[in-house]
């Protein structure tokens, strides 16, 4: 397989997207870019915000724009968040327009990886462990669905990751 010139990251939460592909942009130089984060900048404000003032379908929404916009760009690491699988045009535009590489990471170390970091609305409940074993039940198959590739991320180091999605597109 030659190289793709576009690489999309998906998977749950905690799955190690961003750092993964932060170190894939830098090892092919290509461009990183996270859909979280594109989404902040356009609003000027934190995910969190964008769910309490417009809920999950409007953070949604916005999400799918961005990832429209993105997904449209050359030579970049692209890092979605975990639900953006959800919506079926982002999907396709996902499987359509590069490498699709789904990030696989068991509950257990969701959890542990989630703990820390970044705000995460969805989890924001007295069952964060319960909520991710529901999403991950709804999700998995519709990562799978796109996937070009599927790594397995638990316990393991960032460019290990890496090098074995390097080692799959080389």
């Amino acid at each position: 397989m030659k190289h793709p010139k576009n690489i999309f990251l998906i998977g749950p939460m905690g799955a190690g997207k961003s750092a993964v592909g932060r170190h894939l942009a830098r090892a092919l130089h290509l461009t990183f870019v996270d859909s979280d984060d594109e989404v902040e900048s356009r609003t000027g404000v934190d995910i969190a915000f964008i769910f309490e003032k417009e809920g999950e379908d409007g953070f949604r929404k916005r999400e799918a724009a961005a990832i429209d916009d993105l997904t449209r760009l050359d030579s970049v690491v692209l890092a979605t968040g975990g639900g953006a699988v959800m919506n079926a045009e982002t999907r396709s535009n996902l499987g359509g327009r590069g490498f699709v590489v789904y990030l696989y990471t068991t509950v257990d170390q969701q959890v542990v990886r989630t703990k820390k970091g970044r705000q995460r609305p969805l989890l924001e409940n007295d069952d964060p462990r319960g909520t991710l074993e529901g999403l991950l039940q709804k999700r998995d198959p519709l990562y799978r669905e796109i996937a070009d590739l599927v790594v397995e991320t638990d316990g393991r180091k960032v460019h290990s990751v890496a090098s074995e999605i390097i080692e799959a597109i080389s």
